[in-house]
């Protein structure tokens, strides 16, 4: 039987992800596997998104985006939820059967539940969070540490007026409850590189939460279980949740 219903990941590159694979065990477990689909789409420019949407106008249902289309995409939209507005980043899009593309953001909500669900956050909720990174899941993260009531201190590679830099850490350490990493280093292949933090300085106030989940124990996370730090936490359920999320909205 034809595939009636397509889904994908537009990114690049795309080595790294695990969508397709997870998509494609979900429909065989939810017996769709005879008309649902997952494909990859590794467009190089974003310019490319409306051709791959007329290639595959009628069976194409939603869309998840990934580095580095999160925020690019968004002028293609017919509309925005408004929370991934507030965000500044869409990395789920729903495609109407009426042709109309919206888009949404459900990183906030993978990172947001296994943060509520982590017994850590009762130590680091009354502290203030550093997020690593300035891309679209650092936007999401922040908006949903700052609605659960957590300071949150921004870090860039160049500081501004809303980012403090990597040399500007240590004197901020002792404030610090959570440090997020939402850059893609320590990621594979290049299991070799993590943030330039202050390990030596972190202590058992301190946890990591990386948002890299391949490999589960990143080179940061390793630093921190070094230095003693109060808990750690890999990316793999904030993607599961996410994606999780992107199938709700699919399906609503």
């Amino acid at each position: 039987m034809a595939i009636s219903s397509l889904y994908g990941l537009i990114g690049y590159p795309l080595g790294h992800s695990f969508s397709k694979k997870y998509f494609t065990e979900k429909f065989q477990s939810l017996g769709l596997a005879h008309s649902h689909a997952y494909e990859q789409f590794p467009i190089e420019s974003i310019d490319e998104f409306p051709g791959l949407l007329a290639q595959h106008k009628f069976t194409l249902k939603g869309l998840n985006v990934t580095i580095p289309y999160k925020q690019v995409v968004m002028p293609f939209l017919n509309k925005i939820d408004p929370a991934a507005l507030k965000i500044g980043a869409v990395n789920t899009i729903k495609i109407l059967p009426n042709g109309h593309i919206i888009g949404y953001n459900s990183d906030y909500w993978g990172f947001k539940n296994t943060l509520t669900s982590w017994t850590a956050l009762a130590y680091f909720k009354s502290k203030k969070a550093l997020v690593l990174g300035q891309g679209g899941a650092a936007k999401a993260i922040i908006v949903a540490l700052e609605d659960l009531g957590i300071s949150v201190v921004k870090v860039s590679r160049v500081a501004s007026d809303d980012a403090i830099s990597y040399e500007e850490i240590p004197g901020l350490i002792s404030e610090i409850g959570l440090i997020v990493n939402s850059t893609p280093l320590g990621m594979y292949p290049n299991i070799d590189t993590s943030p330039a933090l202050p390990y030596k300085l972190m202590n058992e106030q301190h946890f990591l939460y990386d948002v890299v989940y391949n490999p589960l124990e990143t080179l940061f996370l390793k630093k921190g279980i070094a230095s003693r730090v109060g808990g750690t936490h890999t990316g793999i359920d904030m993607l599961i949740g996410q994606a999780d999320k992107a199938w709700e909205i699919w399906q609503s």
